[in-house]
């Protein structure tokens, strides 16, 4: 992690010449840039300040090894924070990405889930990219009902692929969402669905997994 990471919002403040209240909100169309920028390494399009509003994070203190609310300069006031970051794979074997945290000593997990269906980015009527929503559970695992928590990421890959391939750069925005939400419609998904395709995807009984079911 980063140890010269500095909040943008205080990093906005101090640059001259900046309205107050400006915020660095981009579109899905703009992180797609910025990300395209950073994985080609093109000094013409990337912006010469991006690291300071998306700081790469890896290994251990990446987004799926560490709580949302020990990101750097996140918090729970509704701020959105992005990151660079390279998903890895939950086992040596197969495609499932890690979205494990961690596993309390009872054994129950905490660990994002992906909901709703991955949606392409368009640019210029072509497909950039694709961005899935994932949301933060508690109590995660076999006979367990799990709890949704209020923290969101937004993650964001580049390519024709829905999944990202395992090591790729990839852009995540991650904030707890102080709204409340709404019922119906939609395409989130409930803490007994959850349940049921753990316990499709766990058939042995073992909770200490780090694959994501589907």
């Amino acid at each position: 992690m980063e140890s010269s990471f500095q909040d943008p919002v205080s990093y906005c403040k101090d640059l001259p010449g900046l309205p107050a209240g400006m915020k660095f909100d981009p579109t899905d169309q703009e992180i797609l840039g910025h990300l395209e920028a950073k994985v080609m390494s093109d000094s013409r399009k990337i912006h010469p300040l991006i690291d300071e509003f998306i700081p790469t994070i890896d290994g251990e203190n990446g987004i799926c090894y560490t709580h949302p609310e020990k990101l750097p300069g996140v918090s729970n006031d509704g701020q959105i924070r992005h990151f660079f970051h390279r998903p890895s794979k939950a086992y040596t074997t197969g495609t499932r990405k890690r979205r494990k945290v961690h596993t309390e000593e009872d054994g129950s997990e905490t660990r994002w889930h992906k909901t709703g269906k991955t949606r392409p980015v368009l640019v210029g009527g072509a497909t950039k990219g694709f961005k899935k929503i994932l949301v933060l559970y508690t109590n995660y695992g076999r006979q367990r009902k799990p709890e949704k928590t209020n923290w969101v990421m937004h993650q964001y890959h580049l390519g024709n692929n829905e999944e990202e391939k395992d090591g790729e750069l990839v852009v995540s925005k991650v904030f707890y969402q102080t709204q409340p939400r709404q019922c119906g419609g939609g395409g989130g998904v409930g803490s007994s669905s959850i349940k049921d395709s753990f316990d499709r995807n766990h058939p042995s009984g073992n909770s200490n997994v780090q694959g994501e079911p589907h």
